[in-house]
């Protein structure tokens, strides 16, 4: 990890909690706030299973987030929403909203597609979301087959059962006085490459193991879905017009990492948040610099991510 030289869980004012069912074959990944934190997200899958992402948009009332979650399941998987705002009503979150005495809890999350083949019953993503929540702590982050990783497979061109594993991955740095990272959950239809070797890492495997790559005219043959779900976070105070900024950057750094990308049958969705638990950004720069730069370091951070959830995964169908 060159360029991620910290732990995600490192960054202030957030804390990662991560559950499975049973067989480890699908779960939930829940970053929790100290605080309601400015978020936005950034859609560009053709097929994003979401929960509450419309009131992101930058001009909507309401744009902070007290969690994001990630789950497998699809759209199974987005009912892990209740069980997080279960565990942060239960430990005292949540504000009031228009003098009403209730409490609310505004989360967002998105699924990615990890059903198995054959039927079977559908996991308790509500239970899920709430012990992933229960479990939420500071501290290093486990990787791998883990939370929203634990089903994913990556390389699906081929069909799914040439795809090797994909995971659940993460990378941070400093970045001036605060810090910047990327969490990933990779379960994407395209292949994985090295974009500093140009090697195909992960992906449609051939007969003696090696990845094939994505070439376009393989793409149509059998492809089922896929989701690459990302978070860049930073403790640093950045509104949510410039977080916009860094979210578009990162999509330039997961792209150079996973081929295709955004296709019809990914549901790739990026949430991008502000804890503003360090400090404000750096005095003296230009508008914009701030997140030209925030976006950039994030955009290597991504690759560094995307690399280490398949590296941790073993190789598999």
């Amino acid at each position: 990890m060159p360029r991620g030289s910290l732990d995600f869980g490192s960054i202030r004012g957030l804390r990662v909690g991560q559950a499975e069912t049973p067989t480890r074959t699908s779960g939930v990944t829940v970053v929790l706030f100290d605080a309601p934190a400015p978020t936005v997200v950034d859609v560009r899958g053709g097929a994003s299973a979401t929960y509450d992402t419309a009131s992101l948009a930058l001009d909507a009332t309401f744009g902070r987030r007290w969690a994001v979650f990630f789950a497998g399941g699809s759209l199974y998987g987005l009912d892990a929403a209740r069980g997080v705002r279960t565990r942060i009503l239960e430990t005292g979150g949540g504000h009031r909203a228009f003098r009403n005495p209730n409490m609310v809890v505004p989360i967002s999350g998105a699924a990615l597609f990890d059903l198995p083949t054959v039927l079977g019953p559908i996991p308790d993503y509500l239970s899920l979301g709430y012990e992933a929540a229960r479990r939420a702590r500071r501290g290093p982050v486990t990787i791998g087959r883990v939370g929203a990783g634990a089903g994913a497979t990556v390389g699906k061109y081929l069909g799914r059962h040439r795809a090797m594993r994909g995971g659940l991955g993460a990378a941070a740095s400093r970045f001036g006085r605060g810090r910047v990272g990327v969490l990933v959950a990779v379960n994407s239809v395209g292949a994985v490459r090295d974009p500093a070797t140009g090697t195909w890492v992960a992906g449609a495997r051939g007969p003696k193991g090696t990845v094939v790559p994505p070439h376009a005219r393989a793409l149509g043959v059998d492809r089922t879905a896929g989701t690459t779900l990302s978070l860049v976070a930073t403790d640093l105070a950045v509104d949510r017009p410039n977080l916009a900024r860094v979210a578009a950057m990162v999509q330039t750094g997961l792209a150079a990492a996973i081929a295709p990308f955004h296709s019809s049958v990914d549901g790739d969705v990026l949430f991008a948040v502000s804890t503003g638990a360090a400090s404000d950004p750096p005095p003296g720069l230009r508008p914009g610099e701030t997140a030209d730069r925030l976006g950039a370091r994030a955009a290597e951070l991504a690759v560094d991510a995307v690399l280490v959830a398949v590296a941790a995964a073993p190789d598999g169908p």
